[in-house]
């Protein structure tokens, strides 16, 4: 990947990088109509290192959304479309048998790039879930005992389907725990879906996004300045405190079965300070934790049954908790 002249004059410099972020916005638009909460949630998700599940009902632009995502970056992405009969080497890699060697030789799956798109994941059984595990919480995937480092940047944008539910294996409480948000991405507005159809009239082909004018504007060397940036914003006491009341709320909640665990009060604190570095402080202020508490938190959480029947959802249940803990001055 060879950064262009002018990203590499960025380099280095934090103010240029969050300008290039910003620019993302706007370049994914180019393609990708009203989704702007989704784009700032994967730029979040990328500052922090972390993974999104994206979920929405399918033709809502979800794998385009990545695809165009991974080309405003100047990022190798590959796409793994999960089906029943996946085997976890077909993601991870395998040993082949070299004839003239007479060697094995490790032969990489589609999980060594920058940005993996794991298309419809709840559709293959759980061993095949189970082995993006290793590769989303320790960045390396081992194959006959050798331990073989992933890329960085390295992120798994995964989808699934929330309305069709027949031969699918939702995904257990500890995978849904390593993706640092979930995203829900909504069917458009009126005018927004008047844009998308104006757009393919006009012969937009969202298989070939340069036609789009979709270019590079940041590369990896830029979010290397920008996640060193966000490391050094300042979190005091108080924002902390408030993170942990949040998290302590859900497991008090009667409408939970299960609350928010330490590492989802890790990861709220890790997108509320890279939301505060984005638009433009060096400080986390109560607002940002708000802001990034939905994504963050609504699948680290369990409704009990009987609140599910009452059309209780995850979502309003935060919506509460984040209404009731005092804010701190």
């Amino acid at each position: 990947m060879d950064p262009t002249t002018d990203n590499a004059a960025h380099t280095g410099d934090p103010a240029a990088a969050r300008a290039s972020l910003e620019a993302l916005r706007a370049e994914i638009a180019k393609a990708v109509v009203g989704q702007d909460p989704a784009v700032t949630g994967l730029a979040v998700a990328l500052l922090c290192r972390g993974h999104v599940l994206l979920e929405g009902v399918p033709g809502v632009a979800k794998t385009l959304l990545v695809r165009t995502l991974a080309a405003a970056l100047d990022l190798d992405t590959k796409r793994v479309q999960f089906t029943p009969d996946l085997m976890p080497s077909d993601v991870t890699g395998s040993l082949v048998y070299d004839a003239r060697t007479s060697e094995f030789s490790f032969q990489p799956g589609p999980v060594f790039t920058h940005l993996l798109l794991a298309d419809e994941i709840n559709r293959t059984p759980p061993k095949t879930q189970a082995s993006l595990l290793e590769a989303m919480e320790e960045r390396q995937v081992t194959v006959d005992g050798t331990p073989r480092p992933l890329p960085d940047p390295f992120l798994v944008a995964a989808t699934q389907n929330p309305v069709e539910y027949e031969g699918t294996y939702p995904l257990p409480e500890a995978q849904l725990d390593r993706f640092l948000l979930k995203l829900t991405i909504p069917l458009p507005s009126r005018q927004d879906e008047i844009d998308v159809l104006t757009r393919h009239a006009e012969g937009f082909n969202p298989q070939d996004l340069r036609a789009a004018g979709v270019r590079p504007v940041a590369t990896a060397a830029d979010l290397e300045t920008a996640r060193a940036a966000v490391a050094k914003t300042t979190v005091s006491p108080e924002i902390t405190a408030y993170v942990v009341d949040i998290c302590r709320a859900t497991r008090e909640s009667p409408s939970l079965s299960l609350g928010v665990s330490p590492r989802g009060a890790t990861a709220l604190l890790s997108t509320a300070r890279a939301w505060a570095w984005l638009t433009g402080r060096d400080y986390v202020i109560p607002d940002d934790v708000k802001a990034l508490a939905l994504p963050t938190l609504r699948h680290r959480v369990q409704l009990r049954p009987e609140a599910e029947m009452e059309g209780v959802t995850t979502d309003s249940v935060i919506n509460a908790i984040l209404t009731h803990v005092p804010v701190p001055r």
